[in-house]
């Protein structure tokens, strides 16, 4: 039951009529777990403490550094060497006191995994390594916990809903893990966007556990917010994305490495169309060769492309080149492929 204060406090949002008093009652007995107390955790949490989540675990081993304030505004430069999980739960009960927190000051481990997730209905992604990652959509599909997915770097971002009533898990989208992974200290980020990400994962959170709204379930959004554009993909449990809506042709496509494609160069060069899927600003600092072809204009862009060559898409880590290899095989004829790994 909700208290007057409480009342008063979720009055906006209980006027909803998507949510109204069902919906806030529903949140308060919501047990929500966000792996990640930095750069999408901290809007994760922000906003679900706000809306009033009733039971919140946060798991994280990290201390605040200088460097996570530009992104990380849960945090001052007062709280630089102190706990993120702990100091967040103590400035978190400032903002909402009606909230139950629980901080986990521990790295979320195979070991601890599923005593830490096992007491939670849902289970939000914010880490920033494939490790971890794997580990916890994997813990998710043992207890059968629904999963809200989230990632960053540079401009752009994804959001995702994972086993939800049994749906796909990440693992249908990335079967296994890439061979090098590649972060923010590495590939460097925007400090806004993890607040446009982590808004998203906090509404999908709400959506789910108010039973409101169409929410990502076994769905894929990539944003970037350089030039503003949004994607959305399907994905199909046990095969790969393809773009919402998208008509099905026929189409070859694969994943090769770096060594093959240097000996389909050296063999045959001239049957070869290499794509970067990067922004232009990427693609001038350092590129293998090929034509710029950003992610987001492929489709606009598909008479550019010839069909009677082997077209190889490369991106930074091999994530958007996935992305594009998924767009174009609804759409195109030809042969496509994605390089994978990192460029350097």
């Amino acid at each position: 039951m909700l208290i007057k204060e409480e009342l008063n406090r979720y009055n906006r949002q209980m006027i909803l009529p998507e949510l109204g008093l069902k919906g806030q009652e529903k949140l308060k007995a919501a047990k929500v777990l966000v792996i990640g107390a930095g750069g999408l955790g901290c809007p994760v949490l922000q906003y679900l403490t706000a809306a009033g989540a009733g039971k919140i675990g946060m798991v994280d081993d990290d201390m605040v550094e200088l460097s996570n304030l530009h992104r990380q505004i849960l945090y001052n430069h007062t709280d630089i060497g102190l706990s993120k999980a702990k100091t967040a739960a103590t400035k978190l009960k400032l903002l909402n006191p009606h909230v139950d927190f629980t901080a986990y000051h521990e790295r979320f481990t195979a070991d601890n995994a599923i005593a830490i997730c096992q007491d939670y209905e849902l289970v939000i992604d914010c880490s920033d390594n494939f490790t971890t990652r794997y580990l916890i959509n994997d813990t998710c599909v043992e207890l059968g916990k629904t999963l809200i997915f989230g990632s960053i770097l540079q401009f752009e971002g994804q959001v995702a809903v994972f086993n939800h009533n049994s749906g796909p898990n990440y693992r249908d989208l990335y079967p296994a893990p890439p061979s090098e992974n590649i972060n923010c200290v590495e590939g460097g980020i925007i400090g806004i966007l993890p607040g446009i990400i982590g808004l998203y994962m906090a509404n999908e959170a709400v959506k789910l556990i108010c039973s409101i709204g169409e929410t990502l379930a076994g769905k894929l959004m990539t944003v970037n917010a350089l030039n503003n554009m949004v994607l959305v993909f399907k994905i199909a449990q046990g095969k790969q994305a393809e773009i919402v809506k998208a008509e099905t042709t026929v189409s070859t496509s694969k994943e090769i490495d770096k060594t093959t494609l240097d000996q389909w160069l050296s063999e045959s060069p001239d049957e070869i169309y290499l794509i970067d899927v990067r922004e232009d600003y990427e693609h001038e600092e350092f590129n293998i060769g090929g034509v710029n072809i950003s992610l987001y204009e492929l489709t606009s862009s598909l008479k550019s492309i010839p069909k009677n060559k082997k077209v190889v898409c490369y991106c930074q880590t091999g994530q958007r080149s996935k992305m594009a290899l998924q767009l174009l095989e609804g759409i195109y004829e030809g042969e496509v492929y994605s390089l994978t790994g990192k460029l350097l």
